[in-house]
């Protein structure tokens, strides 16, 4: 490390310290808008790095809040690093800068725990091209995976997915975004990515069998149309759960596979919530005298605030308890089971101004 990234880490902030009606929480901020040249951060996403290290993903805004391909926009893929469970972080890194008015936009993370790989999959998009001006069968949007073997100090060259990701004959298929957030890999060894389609919005997965040498498209959630941004995770039977945002009704939906995430069920309503992109982690897994625990964070409401933690002890069925992370403005969040078994929630707070770390701990998360 040289001794600029030292001082760097040197001076953010150790912690600010935020109460809550239920127990006092350390809320760190990793990414503060008007900082590093870039206007806004947005959209983070959280993985842990197979030495323990936390790595915390935005979209670095260079110039206004807009999104990919739009109002005229600059957008970086970026990545900080916290090496002491989140107290510290270290000084900015650009994963990816695709050019003048590009955008390396969206990412979603996960773990291959048997080659100790760290991939990244995210969207690339050209200058004033998004979900709705994209033109199909095109390279207007692009689906682009990464990989770290550092735990994320260096970075793969980039690998075009888009050909998997997309229907490239069919003339309605203008893009494919991958999660944000919330990538797994399965008991089975499969890396499986949430994904959503445009347009219509139709959610639905890519995966790989051979730690990430080839990938695969599986179909879309039957009856989901309107529904993006989401998040899959394993239960403890094997299904695999899919929460999704609906946008043009009062709940989340949930959709269950039965066969890794090739295949989905029609959605059922899930968590009542303003749309947006939520965090949805497995924290625990029975065994002894521990329990199935399964963890979704997102703002409760009304529209962008509140962000609460909500714990399922009965694989999603139904979140019995429910703690709360901040009652401030909040949006965006996701999540990742720390080395010491805590969960980090990385979210958008304060109207987009801070994406902040909090660490969340069995104990709070079980606390009534």
């Amino acid at each position: 490390m040289d001794i600029y990234a030292a001082l760097a880490i040197a001076l953010l902030p150790v912690g600010l310290l935020l109460a809550t009606p239920s127990q006092d929480l350390q809320h760190v901020d990793v990414y503060t808008s008007g900082q590093d040249g870039y206007a806004v951060y947005r959209i983070p996403a959280i993985e842990t790095a197979p030495d323990g290290t936390i790595l915390a993903f935005a979209e670095a805004r260079k110039y206004n809040a807009g999104d990919p391909g739009m109002d005229n926009n600059e957008i970086d893929l970026v990545l900080k690093r916290s090496k002491d469970g989140g107290k510290t972080w270290s000084a900015m890194h650009i994963i990816e800068h695709a050019g003048e008015r590009w955008s390396s936009a969206n990412a979603a993370t996960v773990v291959d725990r048997n080659t100790r790989r760290v991939w990244v999959l995210y969207l690339r998009c050209k200058p004033n091209r998004d979900t709705g001006t994209s033109r199909p069968g095109t390279d207007d949007t692009q689906t682009i995976a990464r990989y770290s073997d550092d735990c994320g100090v260096t970075w793969s060259e980039p690998k075009d997915l888009t050909a998997v990701a997309r229907d490239m004959n069919d003339p309605g298929w203008t893009c494919s975004v991958i999660g944000p957030g919330g990538a797994i890999q399965t008991r089975k060894g499969r890396l499986l990515f949430a994904s959503w389609k445009a347009k219509p919005y139709v959610p639905f997965c890519l995966y790989s069998d051979d730690h990430g040498r080839t990938w695969l498209r599986g179909q879309m959630v039957p009856g989901s149309q309107g529904g993006n941004e989401c998040q899959v995770i394993e239960l403890a039977d094997g299904r695999i759960l899919m929460d999704i945002r609906q946008n043009d009704g009062q709940n989340r939906w949930i959709s269950l596979s039965n066969d890794g995430g090739e295949t989905w069920s029609a959605p059922r309503p899930g968590a009542a919530v303003t749309p947006v992109a939520c965090g949805i982690e497995r924290f625990t897994r029975k065994s002894g005298r521990e329990r199935n625990r399964i963890v979704w964070t997102g703002p409760k409401g009304p529209a962008r605030k509140v962000l609460v933690a909500r714990v399922s002890y009965d694989e999603g069925e139904t979140f019995a308890t429910e703690r709360l992370i901040s009652d401030g403005l909040a949006a965006y969040s996701d999540l990742a089971l720390l080395k010491d078994k805590d969960l980090g929630v990385l979210w958008e707070r304060d109207d987009y101004r801070h994406i902040t770390f909090t660490r969340l701990s069995k104990d709070f998360l079980d606390a009534r």
